[in-house]
């Protein structure tokens, strides 16, 4: 009877430890769950205010506009371009935050069509700085945004005059144009050893050539990104250019029942295509020149 009892204590407490066990599991598990919900949540919600943060910034004024925000953790911010999804591609972005000293990603990209952020693949800080820039092409395709960290300075060496005042009105801190701190990102141009070297078309980085063909706002764009966010980045901004240049023609084309004489038809079509296909950047640019031009002797200016 004694080693009856014995074995009847014995089976409740292994009940009672074996259901403390699964509660404890149980309250862990959903626990985590709703902890990572709001980690995810919370990603979202930084990720949209993020993009809302900049609208100020597409201004439609050819002079850059700066700003900044702070994030209340340490975060990485990955930039994500795609150039197949829709009819511009799109500009992703998502978030990784620093928690208890281990880095934990939202899992949740979140998408903008008409935005344009040129930066490196991930971009590290609390605090973050963007400038804008129009693109025109040569009429204007969209707002650039280049984003960098607080912890990154650029320092930009022998620049031109028009870049040097540029900067220096951005009045951006991590932004310099003389003597350069330790550590810091150096920008030459024509000539130097430095960390990326600006050409008359080009911007080398990384080992890797990034053309601009003279246009100071792909320039900027190419400093700041990396050589495959600038490409998928460009890919995108010329079919938008495309889709422009066809909406142009069809605005030449109303106005010549006003007496305007259109002439920009033949030259808008082929620059729409050239933009769309593989053509070279140098091509294109070429073929914007002259519309450009074309279009300041036209009687009605379409932009």
């Amino acid at each position: 009877m004694e080693k009856k009892g014995y074995l009847e204590i014995s089976f409740g407490w292994l009940f009672a430890i074996i259901a403390g066990i699964t509660i404890i599991f149980l309250a862990i598990y959903f626990s985590t769950k709703l902890i990572n919900i709001e980690r995810t949540s919370s990603g979202v919600e930084t990720t949209k205010e993020i993009g809302i943060l900049t609208n100020p910034l597409e201004t439609g004024f050819e002079s850059a506009k700066t700003s900044s925000f702070t994030l209340p953790l340490e975060t990485r911010i990955m930039n994500k371009c795609d150039s197949y999804s829709g009819v511009f591609g799109e500009q992703k972005i998502s978030l990784s935050e620093k928690s208890l000293n281990q880095w934990k990603e939202t899992g949740v990209d979140v998408s903008f069509e008409n935005k344009y952020f040129f930066s490196e693949d991930e971009v590290e800080g609390k605090t973050f700085h963007v400038f804008s820039k129009q693109f025109e092409f040569p009429f204007k395709i969209a707002d650039l945004i280049y984003l960098t960290s607080s912890l990154d300075t650029y320092c930009f060496v022998n620049s031109p005059q028009e870049v040097q005042e540029e900067i220096s009105n951005l009045n951006q801190e991590n932004l310099k144009v003389a003597e350069c701190p330790e550590e810091s990102i150096t920008v030459c141009f024509d000539f130097g050893n430095c960390d990326i070297n600006v050409k008359a078309d080009y911007v080398k980085k990384q080992n890797k050539n990034s053309y601009y063909e003279g246009n100071i706002a792909l320039m900027y764009a190419a400093i700041f990104s990396s050589p495959e966010v600038y490409e998928c980045q460009l890919n995108r901004l010329m079919k938008r250019a495309s889709e422009i240049a066809s909406l142009y023609n069809d605005k030449g084309e109303k106005l010549l029942d006003r007496g305007c004489d259109f002439n920009l038809g033949t030259e808008l079509l082929s620059f729409s295509s050239s933009a769309a296909s593989s053509s070279s950047l140098s091509e294109i640019k070429s073929q914007a020149d002259k519309l450009n031009d074309l279009n300041k002797m036209s009687e009605c200016l379409l932009w």
